[in-house]
């Protein structure tokens, strides 16, 4: 079994930047792709952005151009670079890791954006 840790998260004001990772407890194998989600106060998941093993990469309308995704390696297996944040980008991150033929998930990480 695979634990995922998300880090990176805080406060930030309106403007700033947070990159955020995803860690797992032990090297991974049959990495297939890594997926960034988040859940704002009241409202359901939804889908933020995902890094397929050959390093093509989808995002969410409302974070093109702000956001970047990318790979790490078998254990730190990626970040999301999150940049020009806006109060509507507050809400729990979270990763997801298609490896092992498992989906696996973190607990997620905080991110506040306030003025």
């Amino acid at each position: 079994q695979v634990q995922l840790t998300e880090s990176g998260g805080g406060l930030v004001q309106p403007g700033g930047s947070l990159r955020l990772s995803c860690a797992a407890s032990r090297s991974v194998s049959n990495f297939n792709a890594m997926i960034w989600y988040r859940q704002a106060p009241g409202a359901e998941r939804e889908y933020v952005a995902r890094i397929h093993s050959g390093g093509s990469t989808n995002y969410a309308d409302f974070v093109k151009g702000r956001f970047t995704i990318s790979r790490g390696d078998t254990k730190n297996l990626g970040y999301l670079q999150m940049n020009n944040l806006t109060s509507e980008d507050t809400a729990v991150y979270y990763c997801s890791v298609l490896a092992e033929y498992t989906n696996y998930w973190g607990q997620g990480t905080q991110v506040t954006v306030f003025s």
